[in-house]
């Protein structure tokens, strides 16, 4: 029998083991109503984030020390005036882990439901597992409140992270049913300049996404991006309407603060030619003050003092900061690299774009600079013989259309130098043989040097479309000895160049009565290496050469020039080539581009060619020297995968 002070104490140690039991229910509840410490994001991150060995070259504690930069971006979270924080960045300066940084400090200090947005949903997957998880894996706050993705579990999924006070969803910019459906207290949109222009039909995807924050007094939206094309960024628009503030660093001469700009920097090199290649060597780097015109290196600028300096500050009031920062402040991306980089790429539009968009930190301008069809005329020399020295092989681009062919053979050198050599239309309908018997004669033509060494043409591409698509390839298959070929020209900006050959039917009178190989090539790829071409002005690397006479007059410098690259909104590509009007005649840039296209397709050594023809020069009298060696003609061998082997055993 119990005393009844045995029964009291027993009575004690339950109500004990029961509020235990209660306290453990209701904690992980209740912990997300914990009030923030007081901690800004850069403080937060300093004292408990680690970066991941898959995404850090420097994994371990996070230092914003190491990033000065960053710490007013990630703070400005932290402000109660600001409701919207813009960052155009460059790469390799720690834009991802900026927002990482504020994620992790949403999670751990200040819960609320995060919509984070990329351009694709693979892109948001991708960005789940090889960011999210790993700094949720290696952030021991994190760990602990966000539970590991388990399929079965929707609340906990690679799209989905729930924890106590919130839940991260990340999605696509496509898919206006995340952007539409539910409140959220904070947004993050990375890679804004790749988005879709709408989210299905449902219209902009920011605009669906922002509208789901209305409720929330306390709401904040924080958008990334590098920058793309001007007149057309996403993000450029967002900076505009932001604080506009540079990275500002400070001269070590006259103490003024400058925005570093690849326009200030200055460096000498040298260029070496290996195996046909060119390489370079950056010899020395300085970097000039736009104030005081005093020389810097780069290691004592980096050392310097900074500062965000806003353009627009009034915008502060309206709660928008907007940043913009270039690699020339990363610590791991040096001005020698930069500088190589675009070394490489000079030449390219292409190239050069990444370069201006991803290191200069600078918005490319599709300015459709070219020189009009006067300026580019007034360039044509005196030829001293149909071939000039420079010329190795000989292309030709055919171009079908209903009542004629126009055709132009184009001389090739080193480093994609061009020359014009022969611009020729032949009346006549493609399904007439004896419109091809007059092909046959411009494509027999053995074109001379001023010495008399000669050369043939190596290969010819003719288009098969319009209306006579298997009249044209049965004509390139009786002539497949001749290295003519049946080409498809596909447009796009994905598309590339060429392609392995691909056998087709050729049908008449619905029977079919034979296969020829067809080449698809990618218009668009093409007609962007032409311009990119007529924009060198110097003789040499990628210049193309005309010569004066009447077949490069002023109509084929028409139609050469007749298309340009214009913007069309809504659209998935925007980019997309356009017929100039009043140059509807685009036969000759058609030529052009399919001569190009049999050049890039052909497998010749240029140097041994080279050799070649100064041997034959030496030989007198005048022989004849075939750029292509002559075999008995053998089909495209299909390679095991039954594709086509790109070696040619006739070429």
């Amino acid at each position: 029998m119990m005393t009844a002070e045995q029964k009291l104490e027993a009575a004690i140690r339950k109500s004990v083991s029961d509020c235990r039991r209660l306290n453990a229910i209701f904690a992980k509840n209740v912990s997300g109503m914990k009030p923030p410490e007081n901690l800004t994001v850069s403080q937060w991150a300093d004292k408990k984030r680690r970066l991941s060995p898959e995404s850090s070259a420097e994994p371990g504690p996070w230092r914003t020390s190491r990033t000065p930069y960053l710490r007013e971006i990630m703070d400005a979270f932290n402000d109660p005036k600001v409701r919207r924080i813009v960052f155009v960045s460059s790469s390799q300066i720690g834009k991802s882990e900026c927002m990482n940084n504020i994620i992790g400090y949403i999670i751990d200090e200040d819960p609320g439901s995060i919509l984070f947005i990329h351009p694709t949903t693979v892109d948001a997957k991708e960005y789940s597992k090889l960011r999210i998880a790993p700094m949720i894996r290696d952030c021991k706050t994190l760990r602990s409140k966000v539970a590991v993705a388990k399929s079965r579990d929707s609340a906990n999924t690679i799209l989905q992270k729930s924890y106590p006070g919130g839940l991260l969803t990340l999605c696509g910019s496509t898919e206006a049913h995340s952007l539409a459906s539910k409140p959220i207290r904070y947004l993050f949109g990375d890679e804004r300049d790749r988005w879709a222009t709408s989210a299905g039909k449902e219209g902009d995807p920011w605009e669906l996404a922002t509208a789901r924050q209305i409720t929330f007094y306390n709401s904040k939206s924080f958008e990334a991006s590098t920058p793309t094309i001007k007149n057309a960024s996403a993000i450029e628009a967002s900076f505009l309407e932001g604080t506009m503030e540079r990275w500002n660093v400070q001269c070590p001469h006259c103490r003024e603060y400058n925005d570093i700009k690849f326009s200030d920097i200055r460096y000498e090199h040298v260029e070496e030619v290996i195996q046909g290649k060119r390489h370079f060597a950056v010899t020395s780097i300085w970097y000039i003050c736009p104030a005081c015109a005093c020389i810097s290196a780069e290691g004592e600028i980096k050392k310097q003092p900074a500062k965000w300096v806003p353009e627009n500050p009034n915008a502060y009031q309206n709660g928008v900061r907007s940043f913009w920062l270039n690699s020339f402040v990363s610590p791991w991306a040096t001005w020698e690299s930069t500088i190589l980089k675009y070394l490489y790429a000079i030449g390219s539009s292409e190239k050069l774009q990444v370069v201006y968009n991803t290191r200069f930190g600078q918005l490319w301008e599709n300015r459709g600079d070219l020189e009009d069809e006067e300026s580019i005329l007034a360039r044509r020399e005196e030829y001293e013989a149909e071939l000039p020295d420079g010329v190795l092989v000989l292309c030709c681009g055919v171009d079908t259309q209903d009542d004629r062919l126009e055709y132009e053979v184009v001389g090739y050198g080193h480093f994609k130098e061009t020359w014009g050599i022969k611009k020729g239309i032949i009346m006549g309908r493609p399904d007439d043989p004896a419109t091809w018997a007059q092909l046959d004669e411009a494509l027999n033509h053995r074109y001379s040097f001023q010495n008399g060494v000669t050369l043939r043409i190596s290969l010819t591409f003719i288009d098969e479309g319009g209306h006579f698509t298997q009249d044209v390839r049965m004509q390139c298959r009786t002539r497949f000895a001749k290295n003519v070929f049946a080409i498809k020209g596909r447009g796009g900006p994905n598309v590339p160049y060429t392609a392995p050959p691909k056998k087709q039917k050729i049908i008449i009178r619905k029977t079919q009565v034979g296969m020829c190989w067809q080449y698809e090539i990618g218009v668009d790829a093409g007609k962007q290496q032409i311009m990119d071409n007529l924009r060198v002005q110097t003789p040499g690397q990628k210049y193309c050469h005309f010569p004066k006479r009447d077949d490069y007059g002023p109509a084929y410098f028409a139609g050469l020039l007749s298309e340009r690259l214009v913007y069309k909104e809504g659209r998935k590509q925007p980019w997309v080539w356009e017929v100039i009007p009043g140059h509807e005649r685009n036969e000759p840039l058609d030529c052009r581009n399919y001569a190009n296209a049999a050049f890039k397709a052909l497998p010749c050594d240029l140097d041994a060619i080279d050799r070649r023809i100064k041997a034959a020069t030496a030989e007198r009298p005048a022989v004849t020297v075939a750029t292509v060696q002559q075999q008995k003609k053998k089909p495209p061998r299909k390679n095991r995968s039954g594709g086509i082997d790109r070696h040619f055993d006739e070429w």
